[in-house]
């Protein structure tokens, strides 16, 4: 009993509700980024010529700016909430 309120405090559920609780995520924040022509990727870059003493070198400059986050991505499979304490998962074979 002492263990399933811990958990249900954990997890943020009251003690009327506390089978509405569930351990699990079933989505997650992106960590990928849209640019403006609509490309999805983590980190977005710029190819620039630079003259320096007559060379021409190029260099890759970070786009940071314009970028719009992909938001809420539904996961797979679903996984355990890292809050959730470890002790109360068990594996049954």
């Amino acid at each position: 009993a002492a263990q399933e309120e811990a958990i249900r405090e954990v997890m943020g559920a009251s003690k009327e509700g506390s089978r509405s609780a569930t351990p699990f995520v079933n989505t997650r924040r992106s960590s990928l980024y849209y640019d403006e022509d609509g490309d999805l990727a983590h980190e977005f870059y710029e190819e620039m010529v630079v003259t320096k003493n007559g060379r021409k070198k190029s260099k890759l400059k970070r786009i940071q700016k314009n970028l719009i986050p992909q938001g809420i991505v539904k996961l797979d499979h679903p996984r355990i909430h890292v809050d959730f304490p470890s002790s109360s998962v068990r594996c049954e074979l």
